[in-house]
């Protein structure tokens, strides 16, 4: 293996996806001196990158710790775990793990809204950006949703607005946050923590330095350390003393700030009482930040959601079908089936996927009280089927064209048939995008 350390070199990024790319671009702006390492040899953008930075200073293979032990910084990409063991051999031989967040925090003049938590962090962290766009403040909205933060560093920015996962947050030491929050926590990315309080702890590191925190009144694990001092927001329940909430009013449920009715929760164009909650959740960030309420309504009112979350495909034989590839773990998927369950009607489920480590059964009360058949697709459908197989009926299926028609025929008119996989894509899909997609294209094929 070559040397890897030139002598003047200080930092080491290891991970050659978008996020090591864009931190090897802003050092490269910056005038700073690094490598950058990838453990594949075969990367499918290899000479594309060589070329930008050059060949000297790009490294693809297995990692050399003692190379890496070198150095003064090693970024880490939020891909690869830091107990891999040559990054822990760089840690005992002195240098520092860093991520791209906290090299962000060094740069930003301005304030940001850092978002986290199990589920809904895109639908928030985008509601959140465009009420900031709506009261008149130059925002960036990014992170873990759309470019990566060091791609929006600008100094005409007034605000940025971040989605943070676990594995960003890892390699934060005080995140410094104007509001910080976890929206939700529900088991994630069980093939990557030991357990449940190791993904929390990494969770909670969202507070670290927040001027401002918010949380889940309906969720303990939300909660922020008793050594944050910051100012406290909640949402979610009833409303009351700084909280947003829901309650009755004009004989149906509108949003409160404290005692006071905001707006009916029939105007917003997203649906379902989990987009309740992100809609209190966005209102409470945003007024933590400043905004103020007049804007953050007249988005609500407006806001159509994201693609592939909860999102209206079309009605077919008096069934409506919703696309919810990105409910890629268990929380997402309990969070869909309860929040578009029709009155009247129930859910024909299609799930299944790449397991990453879950455990199904938090959805057997769902599964038994909401859902008529689920369709189980992928990896997980063994695990599923023995998990939940006493809870309703089950089809399996091959293709995501299979699977659609399977539910189209289990359907009854009123029914709601959803697409919400409480797994990864990538057994069977090339993301959850192309699930997504491909789940579009079937429905559309349905007489």
């Amino acid at each position: 293996m070559p040397q890897l350390i030139a002598s003047s070199c200080q930092t080491a990024i290891v991970g050659a996806g978008v996020t090591g790319v864009s931190v090897a671009r802003f050092l490269a702006r910056e005038g700073k001196a690094f490598t950058l390492h990838d453990t594949r040899a075969d990367h499918p953008k290899r000479a594309e990158i060589e070329r930008e930075f050059g060949a000297s200073r790009v490294y693809f293979g297995p990692l050399d710790a003692s190379a890496l032990g070198k150095m003064e910084e090693v970024v880490v990409s939020p891909g690869l775990a830091l107990s891999t063991p040559e990054l822990q051999q760089a840690r005992n031989a002195g240098a520092r793990l860093v991520g791209d967040i906290e090299l962000f925090t060094r740069y930003a003049d301005a304030p940001f809204v850092a978002i986290t938590g199990s589920n809904a962090k895109s639908t928030v962290t985008t509601l959140v950006g465009q009420m900031a766009e709506e009261a008149g403040l130059k925002v960036a909205v990014g992170g873990n949703l759309g470019p990566p933060a060091l791609d929006l560093l600008s100094e005409e920015v007034e605000l940025y607005v971040l989605e943070l996962s676990s594995f960003q947050l890892e390699t934060v030491s005080k995140l410094g946050a104007k509001v910080a929050t976890i929206l939700n926590l529900s088991a994630d990315h069980m093939d990557r923590y030991p357990d449940m309080p190791a993904y929390h702890q990494a969770k909670l590191r969202v507070y670290f330095g927040a001027e401002q925190v918010v949380y889940n009144s309906q969720s303990v694990l939300t909660q922020p350390p008793m050594s944050v001092n910051a100012v406290p927001l909640t949402f979610g329940g009833r409303p009351e003393f700084h909280r947003f909430g829901v309650a009755e009013h004009e004989g149906e449920d509108w949003l409160y700030w404290q005692l006071q009715p905001l707006m009916p929760a029939s105007e917003m164009k997203i649906k379902g009482r989990h987009n309740i909650d992100n809609a209190l959740a966005a209102l409470a960030l945003g007024r933590a930040a400043g905004l103020p309420t007049d804007s953050m309504l007249h988005t609500l009112r407006r806001f159509t959601g994201l693609p592939h979350r909860c999102e209206w495909v079309a009605e077919k034989g008096g069934a409506a079908f919703y696309n919810d590839s990105k409910g890629t773990n268990v929380g997402a998927a309990i969070a869909a089936i309860e929040g578009l369950k029709p009155a009247e009607g129930k859910v024909v489920l299609i799930a299944g996927g790449d397991p990453k480590g879950a455990d199904f059964k938090e959805l057997r009360k769902p599964v038994e009280r909401c859902v008529r058949t689920l369709v189980l697709i992928g990896t997980a459908a063994d695990g599923m089927a023995h998990t939940l197989g006493d809870s309703t009926d089950i089809v399996r299926a091959a293709t995501m064209e299979e699977a659609v028609n399977r539910a189209h025929e289990s359907a009854q008119p009123g029914d709601v048939v959803l697409l919400s996989p409480a797994c990864a894509s990538f057994d069977m899909f090339e993301n959850y995008q192309d699930r997504g997609n491909q789940f579009r294209r079937a429905v559309e094929k349905l007489a």
